[in-house]
């Protein structure tokens, strides 16, 4: 599939047995063969399940949780969401069961705010994007990289218990652990200091990216 062009709209859908769990509009930054890198900002549209918006919305973790028994047994809503509060930097190798994403202030002095890995399934490109699906782990990482910690652990056990994490993506998790903080350690990808992405910013001339009308659509070539 070719590439797709700086500043062209695309969508990263989580899919899980067959149906979309949540859409995110970006714009790409930068696509190649190595990784396709997009952004977005505060505003820009998405879909996610109406738990998981309630949850964010509330801070009740009881909801959260709900929300993932919704997705093992297959019985969600998806609502309107917008992406708010940060602005986004999205860096997603082919093959890889993680990717990185930098979070920046969207106000002031666009500083780095952290780093996350979101451990995930190796993305599939799409038409509209890519596909893909989280696999509730994520690292959280200080913007100089001078220590992290392992966040949702308790959802990622809760994943296993329910089915959602089979063995083989447990698997494929527990060695991309391992991969993942190697790259912090040695400085690699979008980690490296000749990387930019400490002191990126974001093109204020991009449009908001909206969701295209087949953002539902699972038999994308």
């Amino acid at each position: 599939m070719a590439t797709f062009a700086p500043g062209t709209t695309v969508v990263r859908r989580d899919v899980f047995r067959g149906r979309v769990w949540s859409a995110q509009s970006l714009r790409v930054v930068h696509d190649s063969p190595a990784a396709l890198v997009a952004a977005c900002r505060p505003g820009s549209e998405g879909l996610a399940p109406t738990a998981w918006i309630a949850s964010q919305m509330s801070g009740d973790t009881a909801i959260r949780r709900q929300a993932l028994h919704d997705l093992a047994s297959g019985d969600w809503r998806l609502g309107r969401w917008r992406w708010r509060d940060t602005v986004l930097l999205l860096w997603n190798p082919p093959a890889t069961y993680f990717s990185v994403n930098a979070f920046y202030h969207p106000y002031g002095d666009h500083h780095l705010d952290r780093w996350y890995v979101n451990f995930q399934r190796p993305l599939r490109r799409t038409t509209l994007g890519f596909d893909t699906f989280d696999l509730l782990l994520d690292l959280v990482v200080a913007p100089d990289l001078s220590g992290w910690e392992w966040k949702d652990e308790d959802e990622y056990a809760q994943g296993r218990r329910l089915g959602i994490v089979d063995d083989e993506d447990h698997a494929a998790v527990e060695a991309a652990r391992g991969q993942a903080l190697s790259m912090i350690e040695r400085g690699e990808g979008p980690f490296a200091v000749d990387a930019g992405w400490s002191g990126w910013s974001s093109s204020a001339g991009w449009p908001t990216p909206v969701l295209p009308r087949a953002v539902l659509r699972t038999d994308l070539p």
